[in-house]
């Protein structure tokens, strides 16, 4: 008999959940986010094709999490980071916020920031926002940054650091603070948000914890003219990878590796580390296969980014700090987490009781990984979009899947590459474990413990996902224009989601079913508002901005230009984009 646990997550968040933490001062926290970076883009879990020294030498000495899901795209995975909430809770349950649309994470919702604050942390933003700035009170340093570096929109040029809605709208979208940084333009974007992070931590004060949140542009796709950007030499260094957009791509994902050791090393020598702890995480899957200009790969995992496949909400991530973890280390944490749980986690790291916020569908996950026990989270809610009319719900070893995105069914599939049959002299294991002890991470993590990378092998072989040969006819795509074309996945012995096996176990349908409802009545509604042509920087210096905080030029007449652009809209307008192009090759795991 499977038995499996249905129950409220807000119950959940009644549990015990304080660790005691042993520090005079709360720990120093470094939350990274890799943008759309694939299951496949790591070493830790198993691709020897692009070597990340670094993120795996954190990774292997810290605690690595293989059963956490984010959402399946960029904005609804940071509403949830921010606010502990599911993005159905916020109202940032579809799709992303352009740079034109007005209308942003809700400003009555208390978001991560500002708790911490309220607990004594000078927190620091670096990097993408992405939660909207039609009013300024939506910008990060006004929802309790101290500061913040980098760009408001969903990416931008790695090097011009514009953004390019592909709506005839396009400026420049970098900003220190409120200000315009014209000072960016130019230079590399991931070695910009490495070097203020780098002056944050020089810079910081001790006596006061610091919270840095490192939200990388990397690996996400540039704009459509020039997506994929590195330094020719460090796109050189891949000459053995056949596809160059895989070569570029693999560029950038070293210069990000780098950061991440660049900042392990600058806090070791301002004796900042033994009291830090480093979060990493992708906000979604990988776009893989040439899916949004991009090359990422969730190999063996099915499908991509923006979908509710495995390989789109199954996210690479770790958490490191031996100082506060008891776990040996490199310890695989197979335990059920997601993206909602890092609010109540962190403020439960900072010194504060869980107990006391606000209601959050987020549950304090630090016992879990601190010292093993296993997860109070024992359900959780992929997404409900009522656009495309998707679903997905796992409660237990079970997901139960209605269509997964509001993309082609062509993209319900497995792409490589698999980074695991490379024969080029630099991807062999033992080169590449080697690059991980002598890399700045590895240097400082064997610094502090000798033995911490020892059992490499034996953690990267339990962060595989391995599956056999797919069926000669893989499950269908779980698409329909109602349930009774929805998919039963059970995700432990079925990862790459090859079989669906609704049919044979409908009582456990009925009981999923049941839950999804459930999560559906506590629905708000869709806060997406089509683009407002006023936004277009043309309009402002060819730069975005907070434009609904200043008035329009004097010779435009805006009413005019909004009937104009509403006429050129669809009744509810169209949020997503099928992209069609030349087919690669899809890649079954098992093939």
């Amino acid at each position: 008999m499977i038995w499996f646990a249905i129950c409220s997550i807000f119950i959940l968040n009644l549990l015990p959940a304080q660790v005691a933490l042993a520090a005079e001062t709360p720990p120093n926290i470094i939350f990274i986010v890799a943008d759309d970076l694939g299951w496949n883009d790591v070493g830790f879990h198993g691709s020897r094709e692009i070597p990340t020294p670094n993120i795996d030498a954190l990774a292997y000495s810290g605690v690595i999490l293989n059963n956490y899901y984010v959402q399946p795209i960029c904005t609804p995975s940071r509403s949830s980071i921010m606010t502990g909430l599911n993005p159905i809770h916020t109202g940032m349950q579809h799709a992303t916020i352009g740079g034109a649309h007005p209308y942003g994470l809700p400003l009555d919702i208390q978001v991560l920031p500002q708790y911490l604050r309220e607990l004594g942390y000078m927190p620091r933003a670096v990097g993408k926002w992405h939660l909207g700035f039609h009013h300024k009170e939506y910008t990060p340093t006004y929802r309790g940054f101290q500061s913040h570096y980098g760009y408001w929109s969903g990416r931008v040029d790695y090097y011009d650091h514009t953004a390019d809605e592909k709506t005839n709208m396009w400026g420049y979208d970098f900003r220190r603070d409120m200000n315009v940084a014209h000072d960016a333009y130019g230079i590399y974007a991931t070695d910009l948000f490495t070097t203020e992070a780098l002056s944050i931590i020089t810079s910081h004060n001790t006596s006061t914890p610091l919270f840095l949140y490192l939200a990388h542009l990397a690996v996400h796709s540039g704009n459509p003219y020039s997506p994929l950007q590195a330094p020719p030499d460090y796109v050189n260094k891949f000459s053995y990878i056949a596809d160059e957009r895989r070569r570029k791509f693999a560029g950038m994902l070293t210069k990000l590796d780098e950061s991440v050791g660049s900042v392990v090393k600058l806090l070791h020598e301002r004796n900042m580390l033994d009291n830090t702890i480093i979060v990493f995480t992708t906000d979604n899957g990988g776009p893989a296969a040439g899916f949004n200009d991009n090359a990422a790969s969730n190999w063996p995992l099915k499908g991509i980014k923006a979908s509710m496949w495995e390989g789109g909400v199954r996210g690479a991530a770790f958490v490191w700090g031996p100082s506060f973890i008891s776990q040996r280390p490199g310890t695989v944490a197979h335990q059920l987490f997601a993206i909602e749980d890092w609010l109540p986690t962190l403020y439960s790291i900072a010194g504060g009781k869980v107990g006391e916020l606000a209601p959050i569908d987020g549950v304090n996950i630090w016992p879990s990984i601190s010292t093993g026990v296993p997860s109070p989270r024992q359900q959780l809610l992929h997404s409900i979009d009522p656009v495309f009319h998707g679903a997905g719900v796992r409660s237990g070893d079970w997901k139960l899947l209605f269509n997964p995105s509001g993309y082609d069914t062509y993209w319900d599939a497995w792409f490589g590459p698999t980074g695991r049959n490379e024969t080029a002299p630099e991807t062999e294991l033992s080169v590449l474990l080697e690059k991980i002890r002598s890399s700045p991470a590895g240097v400082v993590v064997l610094d502090k413990n000798p033995s911490a990378l020892d059992n490499m092998t034996t953690t990267r072989n339990s962060a595989m996902v391995n599956c056999s040969a797919p069926p000669d006819n893989p499950t269908s795509t779980c698409r329909g224009s109602n349930l009774s074309h929805l998919c039963l996945f059970h995700i432990p012995s079925d990862p790459c989601e090859y079989h669906d096996v609704a049919s044979e176990n409908r009582d456990i349908v009925q009981v999923l079913l049941q839950l999804l409802y459930q999560y559906n009545k506590t629905a708000v509604p869709i806060l997406n508002k089509p683009e407002d042509p006023l936004a277009n920087p043309k309009y402002w210096n060819y730069n975005w901005n907070n434009w609904l905080d200043y008035p329009p030029p004097p010779s435009l007449n805006v009413t005019k230009l909004r009937l104009e652009a509403n006429k050129k809209k669809s009744p509810n307008g169209k949020f997503f984009k099928f992209f069609k192009q030349n087919p690669p090759r899809i890649l079954a795991p098992g093939a």
